[in-house]
């Protein structure tokens, strides 16, 4: 025997290294796969769409007649105050009022002049709280956001006590000549209401027909956000709902609140031609977030992340981790001794990024991300 094997001994020694290579070569060798951690944190679940902010005030000067616009000198950014002339318009007389128009007209002054007399009452009483709300204000009695509002009363009442004005002295001037003229008519332009100009639509000398824009003023430190949501979202939204305002412009998130949800849907085409019923959203900024929000003008593009559910600290699972068994409950793939063992998982919320656990998992967990056709229960797995 001791022959043999000196005889052999070099053909066994190749036979067993043989045989250890091959033993090895197709031996099972874990499965690589991408791994992450049962956490607890903070989660939230909202509606996130498109949004574009907006002057919540906006006034808009029109051509009063059809004819030749002179240049209009005033430039986007320029203050203007209420009853400031704008431009002048050069049109072909009016045709002449026959009877029963110039009864409507008449009707139209009567109807002006009393609604301008009820507006000149409400400034008197507007001015007047205005001045008790300063005085009290002036004591410490009045909250800052208070004596604002008594300020913008104010001014929104003279604003429309100018267009009133303006209104009478149209219709005035339509009954003055009923027959017409014999040479063009020469109508003055007038801011309706005090602001900044946020666009000039004509700058040069032109030729436009009645009711052409010509600009449009507003204040752009009031403005508000508007965010138009499919309709099977906006049934989800709650009035005084937190808003998170995203891809403004600035480092951190703009915080605001649900205002008005409008009642009516309308139809919108997507950029892919699918039909859908959109409904607007209208969301208000904070008063600590007014700072931030002043960079912001009429116009401006943003994210909005309405927030339906949200939780200070919650246990969640990283939603590449989970799917659906054979009863159609959720599973995951926890990884234990080196071996992916399935386990069932009862989620509560889920957002674009986690899934919330009731039950089945616990923090500090580690489970198998996007677990593909070669990793089963017991499979031996190993991490990237």
């Amino acid at each position: 025997m001791g022959a043999f094997l000196k005889s052999w001994r070099w053909a066994l020694l190749l036979a067993i290294l043989l045989a250890g290579g091959l033993a090895y070569a197709f031996w099972p060798q874990p499965q690589p796969v991408d791994a992450a951690h049962v956490t607890r944190g903070p989660m939230l679940v909202g509606i996130t769409d498109d949004g574009t902010t907006r002057v919540r005030r906006l006034s808009v000067v029109s051509a009063p007649i059809s004819g030749y616009v002179e240049p209009i000198t005033l430039e986007p950014g320029d203050a203007v105050k209420a009853g400031r002339m704008i431009t002048h318009m050069h049109g072909p007389p009016s045709a002449p009022l026959d009877p029963n128009s110039q009864r409507q007209v008449r009707a139209a002054l009567v109807a002006a002049q009393a609604s301008t007399r009820g507006t000149a009452a409400a400034l008197d009483q507007a001015r007047r709280d205005l001045a008790r709300a300063e005085d009290l204000g002036k004591r410490g009695f009045l909250a800052r956001a208070q004596l604002e509002a008594a300020r913008t009363r104010v001014a929104t009442t003279a604003a429309t006590l100018a267009q009133g004005n303006a209104e009478i002295a149209r219709l005035r001037a339509q009954l003055a000549d009923p027959t017409g003229n014999e040479g063009p008519a020469e109508v003055p332009v007038r801011a309706p209401a005090s602001g900044t100009v946020l666009s000039v639509l004509r700058q040069g000398d032109a030729i436009v027909t009645e009711g052409t824009e010509l600009m449009t003023i507003g204040n752009p430190a009031d403005i508000e956000v508007v965010v138009d949501l499919l309709s099977r979202d906006a049934v989800k939204v709650q009035l005084g709902a937190m808003v998170q305002i995203s891809q403004w412009g600035g480092d951190t998130p703009l915080i605001g609140t649900v205002k008005r949800i409008e009642p009516l849907g309308r139809l919108k085409v997507s950029a892919l031609g699918i039909e859908e019923q959109r409904v607007n959203i209208i969301i208000g900024f904070a008063p600590e977030m007014a700072g931030k929000a002043a960079r912001l003008g009429h116009g401006f593009q943003l994210d909005a992340t309405v927030v339906l559910w949200q939780a200070p600290a919650v246990v969640r699972v990283p939603i590449g981790a989970l799917f659906r068994g054979a009863d159609g409950g959720w599973r995951v793939f926890v990884i234990a001794a080196g071996r992916a063992q399935a386990q069932a998982v009862t989620i509560g919320h889920i957002n674009d990024e986690y899934g919330e656990v009731l039950a089945g998992l616990a923090a500090g967990q580690s489970v198998v991300l996007n677990p593909g056709s070669l990793v089963a229960d017991g499979s031996r797995v190993k991490p990237r």
